[in-house]
């Protein structure tokens, strides 16, 4: 890991398919979010690099910059069925900052070891020079594992 990515792992009892399919849907993603920014999600799940689909956000759940509602789309970078999903966004802000959120999924002994990342190494210096990241702390993947995890393990 370098200064400018956080990853975090946990066990999770239940099948690769299982939870790539949750990640995969608009819907899941506001299902399992920690930070209270994603309110909701307009799209189809997403199949291959490159999909995209909407997701209506609530900066003020952060408290930290008075955006207030907004919508960011988010454009899938990495795709393998069961093993990997990786997304950036573009929104209001332009060109887009280049940060990426994903998780590689692994089978376990319990059923699926997640790694949840998001990295912000490749973003533009004017973005960098801003001093706002990382946006989100690295607690945040933490919990929104917790929630991953409650979802698809009853």
């Amino acid at each position: 890991m370098t200064d400018e990515r956080f990853e975090v792992r946990r066990q999770i009892a239940a099948a690769p398919g299982q939870i790539f399919a949750l990640l995969c849907s608009p819907d899941g993603h506001v299902a399992i979010d920690s930070s209270g920014m994603l309110q909701s999600a307009q799209g189809e799940p997403v199949r291959a690099a490159g999909d995209r689909f909407v997701v209506h956000m609530d900066r003020e759940s952060l408290n930290d910059y008075p955006m207030g509602k907004y919508d960011v789309t988010v454009i899938i970078t990495e795709f393998e069925p069961d093993a990997h999903l990786e997304w950036t966004i573009s929104g209001q802000i332009q060109p887009p900052i280049e940060h990426r959120y994903g998780y590689r999924l692994e089978p376990s002994e319990i059923g699926t070891l997640v790694t949840s990342y998001y990295d912000w190494s490749k973003i533009a210096e004017k973005y960098r020079e801003r001093g706002i990241f990382p946006v989100i702390p690295e607690s945040a993947l933490r919990a929104t594992l917790g929630i991953l995890a409650r979802t698809v393990e009853h």
